[in-house]
């Protein structure tokens, strides 16, 4: 048990079987990490080039309004993942804060999502990651609490299975859960599927190992630490990702 920004969490009673459920995409048979091409020497998901601060913008940028319609009224944090394309591994992540006169970019990272790229209609062991605008309430890890807002769960059940490549073993250090098939309030571990197993779930924001995951979006270190410790829960922070066609629609 830890209480984390003032809310108490019990830790999640789960073995190392139940991460490949609750993580990053899917079950054993089709997202054992074997595959996510760390190690093939790909493009590292370092600090993305360019200004790193854009203040009082009016909309988010490169989102259209039928995402940015979905985004809550009282959202005032968004995570925007901008994907390279729809068959794309490659991303963008853009943290926005909301102020008194409109939203302000506060830094940005290259990142990589699922390695198959992007789908409207995810469904396990595809390789894509879900297209939409979704809330983050969750957050956990390998590593010690890192000073995150938002509840925390610190568990060694977060670590990979031995058998995924030796390059993903850090991927689960720090986690945000994106609330895509899962039931809000409950540890990343939890691998309870409202809308069925079929549909996958387990998508996080999660490390960067330098290439494509299984559905996730993965992000350098610090930028994790630097998500954690800046999504607050009484701001309402939601991710909207997706390739760059689908998102500016």
């Amino acid at each position: 048990m830890r209480i984390t920004g003032g809310v108490m969490r019990t830790a999640a009673v789960a073995t190392a079987g139940l991460v490949l459920l609750a993580g990053c995409g899917g079950g054993a048979k089709d997202g054992d990490g074997k595959n996510d091409g760390a190690g093939k020497k790909e493009r590292p998901g370092g600090p993305a080039r360019g200004p790193s601060v854009t203040t009082h913008l009016q909309h988010i940028p490169e989102v259209g309004s039928a995402l940015e319609s979905r985004i809550p009224a009282d959202s005032e944090q968004v995570v925007a993942v901008y994907g390279k394309g729809m068959d794309s591994a490659e991303s963008t992540v853009v943290l926005y804060e909301k102020g008194a006169k409109g939203w302000d970019r506060k830094a940005t990272w290259a990142a990589h999502n699922g390695r198959n790229g992007w789908t409207l209609n995810h469904r396990e062991g595809d390789k894509r990651s879900p297209i939409g605008v979704f809330t983050l309430t969750d957050a956990g890890g390998v590593l010690a609490d890192p000073g995150a807002r938002l509840p925390y769960t610190h568990s060694e059940e977060f670590t990979p299975p031995p058998y995924w490549d030796k390059g993903t073993r850090h991927d689960f250090d720090y986690v945000v859960a994106v609330n895509y098939n899962r039931v809000k309030g409950t540890s990343p571990l939890d691998p309870t599927r409202p809308q069925g197993q079929a549909k996958g779930g387990g998508i996080w924001l999660h490390l960067d190992h330098g290439s494509g995951t299984s559905g996730c979006v993965s992000v350098p270190k610090a930028g994790m630490a630097a998500l954690l410790r800046t999504l607050d829960p009484e701001r309402h922070p939601v991710v909207v990702m997706g390739d760059k066609a689908h998102l500016s629609a």
